[in-house]
């Protein structure tokens, strides 16, 4: 029988303040198979390579992003189609990664836009939205990473709509903030771009 091979792919989050949504990164291929066509950041897995240290070194060589911009990775699903890579039989482990501010040639689309991509990548990005959005307020490491250490709520409902495809219901999503662990609605209102009106600001504890 003939062996499968691993790759890690990776759904690269990026959510700056500047930002009007969550967008994805993605960059044209180097290499045949799909030599010059979009895709997700993805490497093979190398030998006593673990998953985690295969996404950051995926996002740092196809979206150009330094390591120090890379700050959160964590694993999703795995995709076993046989047929997925033309090349023969490959895993994909697809993982989530969130960067920061950076200096990048990578291409970047929120997930109502992302263009057609290379091998299976799409259904990729259409699945990992699905279990991120199940992740968002539940998932600390994910959620800080994806949020920042504070925010105002405008950004908040910005945030889940991206991730839900839907704009949240405002009491609803009130509730779910509160019961994060180590979140909190401080006393400061902060005034945003979208609504023109003050906004209760939410922090998470500083982590020791």
């Amino acid at each position: 029988m003939e062996q499968s091979v691993v790759s890690v792919d990776v759904v690269t989050l990026r959510y700056l303040p500047e930002d009007a949504g969550v967008t994805v990164g993605i960059a044209p291929r180097e290499f045949d198979p799909f030599a010059g066509r979009l895709a997700l950041p993805g490497v093979l897995l190398g030998r006593g390579e673990r998953l985690a240290e295969a996404a950051r070194r995926a996002v740092r060589a196809k979206l150009g992003v330094p390591d120090a911009a890379i700050d959160a990775v964590g694993q999703l699903v795995t995709f076993d189609e046989p047929t997925r890579d033309p090349r023969g039989p490959t895993l994909s482990i697809a993982m989530w990664g969130v960067v920061g501010p950076h200096e990048g040639p990578a291409r970047w689309a929120p997930f109502d836009a992302v263009p057609a991509l290379a091998f299976d990548h799409n259904r990729i990005v259409e699945v990992a939205r699905n279990l991120l959005a199940q992740l968002l307020w539940k998932d600390l490491p994910f959620t800080r990473a994806l949020a920042g250490a504070e925010f105002p709520a405008t950004r908040a409902v910005d945030l889940t709509a991206a991730l839900h495809g839907v704009r949240p219901d405002p009491a609803n999503l009130n509730r779910t903030l509160a019961a994060v662990p180590g979140l909190r609605r401080t006393e400061e209102r902060r005034r945003t771009k979208a609504t023109g009106r003050p906004a209760a600001v939410w922090a998470f504890d500083p982590e020791d």
